[in-house]
Order: C-alpha cells, then structure tokens, then sequence
C-alpha cells in the first residue's frame, strides 16, 4: 500500500471502550473506500486500482492503521476486515472504470475465516464483480504464518479466476518465504526501496535482484511509492512492469482515470529525465514528500487532557497538529503541555480547557511539493525551536502529515553522501559507476540514444604553462557549458575524469546542441589564455627533450555514436565505440565533431 505511514497516536482506550464504536462502525458501514491507480509502466495504461479504506473522518480512528489496530484489541479484526472488502468491491461495482480492483486481505483473517465457507466468494458475488476483475492483495501482518493452509487457500481463489498478489516485499516478517510459498501473480515492492532509488546503488541494485527473480518466476513487480520522475524513469529503466504512487495520483473516492501529461509524455514518448548532477539533487529533485510521517490531528475542540494523554501513551511523539475543516491551524509541542501541566494544579486548571490555549498558531507549514533545500534554508531562517518542534506538510493546502528535524538532517546527510561517493570532486558530475550503469538501464530498457566522448586538446601543455589551477577552470568551464547545452529533461552527462566527458542525448536536436556546444567553447576558452597567446593562437612549452614546441589554442573534440539497443548490449561496447570515435574527431584540427554512423560495435 502507497498511503503514509501512521502513527498510532490517539489515546489507547481500553478494549471495552472502543468496542462500542467499532461495533457502531460496523452496523453503520462508517468506511469509505478510496482508489489508486496502478499503471503499467510499458504504455502508461491503467491496469487497475488499490482499494483503500478510511475509518470516520472525525474519529481517531479515521487511519486505516489505527482502525485495524483497534479491531484486532477488540476481537472485531475479521468484521472490520469483512466490511471494508465489501465497501470496496461496492464502492468499486458502482464507479463502473475499466480494469481490477486490488483488494487488500491479511493471511490471517483470510484463514480465521475459514477460507473454505466462501464468506470473501460472497461478498464479492454481492458486489457484481467477476473474479477476473479481482486481484487478492496479501498485506503481511504476522511472524507466524500457516504456510500450507496459506497455499491452499490462495490456489482456491486461482482456480476460481482471481489473481493474487503480494504486498510490501522488503518490509515485515517473512515475504521473500510468503512469496516462495505461495508464487504470487504480482509482488509490491515496499516504498522505501523506491524513494530516492536513483541516488542509491544499494536500492538500484534490491530492485535489480527482486526484478530478475520476479522475470524467472513468472511474477509481475509493481513498484510502490513512486513519487518523483527520477524514480519512475529508473524503475522503468530497470525493466519493472508496473508503478503506484503519488507521481502518477492520489488515492481518491472518484479515482483518476487520466495520468499527468508529464508522464504520459515520459512513458509513452520513451522520455527519460536523467539526473547529470549527484550533488544537484537536493536543489532540483528531493522534495518535502520523502519525510511525510502521519500524525492524527486533533480539532481547537480537543481538551487539554485528552491530548497530554496522546503525548503520554506516544513517548516518541514530539508535537501534534491542530487541524480544522483538513487545514492545519497550529501545532501543540510535548515540552509546552507536560510544562504546563507539571505546575501545581496545571492539569486541574487546564485539563478540560480547549487545546487552542497549548498551541503554537504559527507553526512551519511546507507543501510536500517544497525541495529540501527550500526547507532546510527556511529553517535556518527561523527560531531554532522549530527544529525540534518538526512542521506540518500540507497538500495544496490540506493537512497531510508531520516531519521532523532529524528526518530532514538524515535525508540531507544521506543525499549527499551518495553524490560524494559517485560524483567528479571537481565538477560533481556523476563518474563512472553511475556513467556505465546508465548506460546498461537504457540499453536494457531498449531506449535509442547518443553517446558523445567529449575530450580537450592540447590540455596538457596548457597545464604545464600555466598551472593546475588553470588547467581545473578551464574543465569546470567544459562542464558548465555542455549542461547548458543539454535538455536536463532527457539527457544525461558525466565526467569520467582529467578533461573527458561523456553525454548521452536523447534530444532530437542533438546535433545542433553539440555544434552550438563548440562554438561556445571557442568563445568563452579564450579568457583563460593570456592576450599575447591569443595572438599568436597558441603556446610554446618545452618537450622532454627540451626543444620548443607550439601548441594551438585549447579546443574541443566530440566523438558521437548513434546507439542502437539492438545491436549494442553493453557500457562497454559503447564506450568502446564511443572513444574510437572520439580518436577520429581528435585527428582534425580545431572544435570537431565527428559522427560514426555505423549501427553496431566492430567486432572484437
């Protein structure tokens, strides 16, 4: 499931207390359903949607986890269960959309019913659906599985006409065995190993693996969370089937039937946004969506009581948001209420007094859509109270959930250890490891491109005449330079190190880019060489001999490769191709572009 994790942070109740309301919800059907879409990453086509469910939206017990956490305290877990697939599959009959509805149902209550009596074959009989229509998603929930009853119980449902499907791998007790038990049709890739995948090897290579095993089985991945156009084109890239997340819509009563044009653009026009630059990444890409945690608001109504209680039986709790009509209106701090009420009588002064008194009116209030860099710049700006105190996330204005200082320190630290790790330190273009694996994610993903080896010549005569220093302005110059001559939307650029570069265009202009490329270069590389070498279009340095020898004004070679995936398999059949390319162009003299139009690698 895509939807935010929650917080159990109301007061526990005892069981005899929320069972009345549970019981109330039952008679009453106080669920609603809402719908996700999942779309295959192929076509851009919407195969189906995840039914999700909600508890009253003025109750604590509005979050799916605080709903279900509460059945399960008051013995209510298989008719709270029961009723939220019968509002879903209603809920979904009604709508009348084409494709399936992924039916959330946990192993236990699927076998505490007695999956034998038919009691999920009659809901969904009741619902009109065909069990063609249904795909039975298995959310893990226990360390203690009856595996064989597990597999029989879900090769009753396949021979029927449903498929199944299995939630969250990656997270929770057991999937990899639930997964090798029961062969699932589907496999959800929990979130977090999405977020922010294409910044990380080891998440790349989780989903690499978990792909390959899925293509051997006969299973099909959906990737979760996808939230940010890095991610889908990098799991796209990878080969994985089918995507969910907030990038393509949100979970809604009336699901989206139509995806954003930006990614109907990016998976049916083989689009491919490629991030050049590690170290850009928090300024561009990372946003405020990657630290949402939800935390149950209270309303101003809430008493003073009822919500030191919150903070008394959640010690990791730090603030609470104050929300009415969904708009987040303050924010009560743990150090304000226990402060208050840790004075002789405060909780009997206080106690029944409205929460309005404790809070914050002013909090920090972010957009999820707000980069990190943006945040991390506005808490700097403010008292440092707000560090501790966390911000509220908002959702074109509505509350959506709570971060925290340390989530934010955490993402920032890790960000930029990984452009560290796999950036130039002098250009903080992606290096090689990050280079060949692009390489290998298009080739994989069938995606047609050029490959451009960009070298300097005559570089180093320049750096012995005039000095390292001088000889690093002039390549931050080359990558300055060939950034601004790519589209950052589809085309990627790396250094590969000393004064080469590598471009991997998808721009249908690619030729013009690279002509305008060096005519820019031989504009701009002549304020770096002294007035009297300008005139004499060149310098003089000593061989090893010790004789004079004149070398022209620094200039730029571009060899280009017209990649074609059918013929080339490898990052090292186009790096081959692509430095014997770059051999030919450095054979003319001046700013050359040379283009090898063959349509596959000489052979070895």
């Amino acid at each position: 499931m895509t939807t935010s994790v929650a917080i159990s942070n109301f007061p526990v109740q005892a069981p005899n207390v929320l069972a009345p309301r549970i019981r109330q919800i039952i008679r009453e059907r106080q669920l609603k359903a809402i719908y996700q879409p999942i779309v295959q990453l192929r076509n851009a086509d919407i195969i189906g949607y995840e039914g999700l469910i909600r508890g009253p939206s003025d109750s604590p017990l509005h979050s799916p986890l605080a709903l279900f956490q509460a059945a399960r305290e008051c013995n209510l877990a298989l008719e709270i269960e029961y009723l939220s697939r019968a509002v879903v599959l209603e809920s979904f009959s009604r709508l009348g959309i084409k494709g399936k509805v992924f039916l959330n149902v946990s192993p236990d209550t699927l076998l505490m019913e007695g999956w034998k009596s038919g009691q999920t074959l009659r809901c969904i009989q009741e619902s009109g659906l065909q069990p063609s229509q249904i795909v039975i998603e298995l959310t893990e929930n226990s360390p203690q599985l009856d595996y064989v009853a597990l597999r029989e119980a879900t090769a009753h449902y396949r021979a029927m006409g449903f498929e199944i499907a299995m939630d969250d791998l990656g997270e929770g007790f057991s999937s990899l065995r639930m997964w090798s038990e029961i062969r699932p049709d589907y496999v959800k890739i929990d979130k977090h190993f999405i977020q922010n995948i294409n910044l990380d090897p080891v998440k790349l290579q989780f989903v690499r693996s978990i792909q390959e095993i899925a293509r051997n089985s006969g299973c099909r991945v959906i990737a979760e969370g996808i939230e940010t156009h890095a991610e889908l084109v990098t799991v796209r890239d990878l080969g994985v089937a089918f995507g969910q997340g907030y990038h393509f819509a949100h979970p809604k009563p009336q699901p989206e039937t139509l995806l954003p044009v930006g990614v109907l653009e990016t998976l049916r026009g083989v689009k491919a946004m490629i991030q050049s630059s590690p170290a850009g990444f928090m300024q561009t890409r990372a946003t405020v969506a990657n630290l949402v945690k939800f935390v149950q608001p209270v309303s101003r109504k809430a008493t003073n009581e009822c919500v030191f209680a919150m903070f008394e039986q959640n010690p990791s709790l730090h603030s609470i948001p104050v929300v009415e009509d969904g708009v987040p209106v303050g924010l009560i701090g743990r150090h304000t209420m226990i402060d208050r009420f840790a004075r002789q009588y405060g909780k009997e002064l206080y106690g029944r007094k409205s929460c309005e008194m404790m809070m914050d009116p002013a909090p920090l209030i972010v957009e999820r859509s707000v980069s990190l860099h943006e945040l991390s710049s506005l808490i700097l700006e403010m008292e440092p109270y707000h560090l501790a105190l966390g911000y509220i996330i908002t959702d074109r204005g509505a509350y959506h959930g709570m971060g925290s200082g340390h989530d934010l320190l955490r993402e920032i630290t890790q960000m930029q250890i990984a452009a560290a790790r796999y950036a130039n330190p002098l250009t903080h273009l992606p290096g090689n490891v990050p280079i060949n694996e692009q390489i290998d994610r298009m080739l994989d993903a069938g995606t047609p491109f050029i490959a451009c080896y960009l070298d300097l010549d005559h570089f180093k005569p320049y750096n012995d005449v005039y000095g390292f220093r001088k000889g690093d302005e002039i390549i931050k110059l080359t990558s300055k330079l060939l950034l601004e001559h790519v589209d950052p939307e589809v085309d990627f650029v790396g250094h590969i190190g000393g004064d080469d570069f590598i471009a991997l265009l998808q721009s249908a202009d690619w030729e013009t880019r690279c002509r305008a490329l060096l005519d820019r270069f031989s504009e701009a590389v002549t304020s770096h060489f002294l007035d009297e070498d300008i005139v004499r279009g060149g310098i003089e340095s000593e061989d090893r001999q010790g004789n004079r020898v004149f070398h022209p004004i620094t200039s730029l070679s571009i060899g280009v490769v017209l990649v074609d995936p059918v013929h080339f398999h490898s990052h090292h059949e186009v790096a081959a191709a692509a430095s014997s390319a770059k051999k030919q162009a450095k054979k003319m003299p001046g700013n050359t572009l040379f283009t090898d139009r063959r349509t596959q690698p000489y052979s070895a």
